[in-house]
């Protein structure tokens, strides 16, 4: 089970992430998640957002370049050792992440929630699963 993030590729120079989230506002859509990375000539942003559909087409209409890609929101335990724990299953799984980045969740949570992009969803999902590890669906990424 996997969730959409959007990738929107941003030139690096002042004001560009803000015009993106500018466009972003005016459209009322929600962040529950980010990630940015940058090279010196432009950046990556990652978005976890509820509608995917109508997020891609205000970004394509405000003039931005994005893609979807398909990655794991992860239910990780908010105790220490928590996230090592996930990324044991993993591990054990043979499965190797490309990258992950934290998402928004309830303060009063017990739990933290984590966005993995991994070389096999399905894999990945089902090692986690088995291991009692919480995958998150869209719906329930909206509730949180």
């Amino acid at each position: 089970m996997s969730v959409k993030q959007i990738s929107v590729f941003l030139e690096n120079r002042p004001g560009c992430l803000n015009e993106m989230t500018q466009a972003l506002a005016d459209a009322k859509i929600d962040l529950r998640g980010l990630s940015l990375a940058e090279t010196s000539d432009f950046g990556i942003v990652r978005l976890i957002v509820d509608d995917v559909l109508e997020t891609a087409t205000v970004l394509k209409d405000a003039g931005f370049v994005a893609s979807l890609t398909d990655v794991l929101a992860v239910e990780v335990p908010n105790v220490p050792g928590g996230l090592n724990k996930v990324l044991s299953v993993i591990n054990s799984a043979g499965i190797n992440i490309e990258y992950m980045y934290a998402i928004l969740g309830n303060k009063k949570s017990e739990t933290a929630y984590m966005i993995f992009r991994v070389n096999d969803n399905e894999k990945a999902s089902a090692a986690l699963e088995k291991d009692g590890v919480k995958i998150l669906d869209r719906a329930t990424l909206s509730e949180i």
